[in-house]
């Protein structure tokens, strides 16, 4: 019998990461108990049923609207809009030196590596920028402060 909750245990874990209703989860969690029963009384095949279904009603009655909803709900960080709708907007760090198409640089942002440019002044490694537009697989960005940028050849707007 310990056979047959093992092999319900794994098919219903199985169907709950296809569906993530929380519903199987409960139900794989009453399979082990009468498992761990099985183990103990290999005879008490009624036992057994009875304490899957109690540990599988338990579960779903008391812990699955926890659950579900701990995991339903979001908590903090960015939803994007669309494909690449809601990286725009969002502050990047360039690895490399970032300017123009001809100049294509890289930004890491959410963890990953971007090809980057800019329609404003180069920007050297190391410095924060806002996504202003994605294009592609490129990022448009801009310095979060510009006045950090240097101009080249004292076209800073300082007069000599």
């Amino acid at each position: 019998m310990v056979l047959f909750w093992v092999v319900l245990v794994v098919g219903l874990l199985l169907f709950e990461l296809h569906h993530l209703a929380f519903y199987s989860l409960f139900f794989a969690i009453g399979a082990f108990a009468a498992g761990i029963v099985a183990v103990v009384a290999p005879t008490a095949i009624g036992l057994q049923a009875l304490v899957a279904v109690a540990v599988s009603i338990a579960g779903v009655i008391l812990v699955r609207p926890y659950v579900s909803n701990t995991f339903h709900t979001h908590k903090g960080g960015h939803v994007a809009r669309g494909v690449h709708g809601g990286l725009v907007g969002q502050e990047a760090v360039t690895l490399d030196q970032v300017g123009d198409l001809h100049q294509v640089g890289h930004v890491r942002l959410a963890g990953e590596r971007w090809l980057a440019v800019t329609g404003g002044p180069t920007i050297e490694a190391g410095r924060s920028v806002f996504v202003t537009a994605v294009r592609g697989t490129t990022l448009e960005v801009w310095p979060v402060d510009l006045q950090s940028i240097e101009a080249p050849d004292g076209a800073d707007g300082r007069r000599s």
